[in-house]
């Protein structure tokens, strides 16, 4: 079937990972723009190959396509991704409870209620999307939070990708046409920590500071002392009791 964007929508029972599927298609030629659901998925994984619990009910799902955008450029799609992620549930439930966190996840209440995993996948982009509808994983690292524990009713997979799609391609044509600076707006209008003392955990560092913003390629701005130092990728904390949802 297809969405009201012209978009493809594919829909298994189960997979080992909508993202692996991605790469398989890719490999096949398959260019999209198409969307891979599955209702079960037996290997999902998110940033670093981590593990990422899925259950039915919960949204798991990744869109291929092509993008138009120089390679260097394509990081700036996460944030796009997290922006119409937010709207979407800001059709939802109560504005006010969702905020993002740098680099790529969603909150509500501050728990971690989804994630994105961009990767590139040479012509083509494999967005890969997880939301914790029905159920929120105890095991994990980091505070985490579902869906529908702010709705009388859970929305489907099915719902969730027409609402995202809608935005996804409307924020994305307004990159393609007028760059980051709209898309960083808005992100910064929803972001946890703007202002505030942050650590920021490196693979060989741990720096503290204050969150001043994001530079023009989406990199965290960290204001230490009088200077500042800008990160490309790292894991943020807000205090000494959060964990990260890297």
């Amino acid at each position: 079937m297809k969405l009201a964007s012209g978009t493809s929508l594919q829909v298994f029972e189960t997979l080992d990972s909508t993202s692996l599927e991605a790469k398989r298609r890719a490999q096949l030629g398959a260019a999209g723009p198409l969307w891979i659901l599955a209702i079960t998925q037996t290997a999902a994984y998110g940033r670093r190959g981590r593990a990422w619990t899925q259950q039915a009910g919960d949204f798991a799902g990744t869109l291929l396509f092509s993008p138009k955008a120089p390679v260097e450029r394509l990081g700036q799609v996460s944030f796009i991704v997290a922006v119409a992620l937010a709207a979407t549930f800001e059709e939802l439930i109560d504005p006010g409870k969702i905020k993002l966190k740098w680099p790529n996840d969603v909150l509500i209440d501050g728990g971690k209620s989804a994630g994105i995993l961009l990767e590139n996948l040479g012509r083509q982009l494999s967005i890969g999307i997880g939301i914790n509808v029905v159920t929120a994983p105890d095991n994990m690292p980091y505070p985490a939070a579902r869906l529908c524990d702010h709705l009388a009713a859970a929305p489907s997979p099915k719902d969730l990708v027409h609402r995202l799609d809608h935005y996804f391609w409307a924020l994305y044509e307004q990159w393609c046409e007028n760059g980051f600076s709209p898309i960083r707006a808005a992100w910064l209008d929803r972001a946890r920590g703007l202002g505030e003392e942050i650590t920021v955990r490196l693979p060989r560092d741990e720096l503290h500071g204050v969150f001043d913003g994001l530079d023009e390629t989406g990199a965290l701005i960290l204001r230490m002392g009088a200077g500042t130092r800008t990160i490309a990728a790292g894991e943020v904390f807000f205090g000494a009791s959060d964990e990260s949802t890297g």
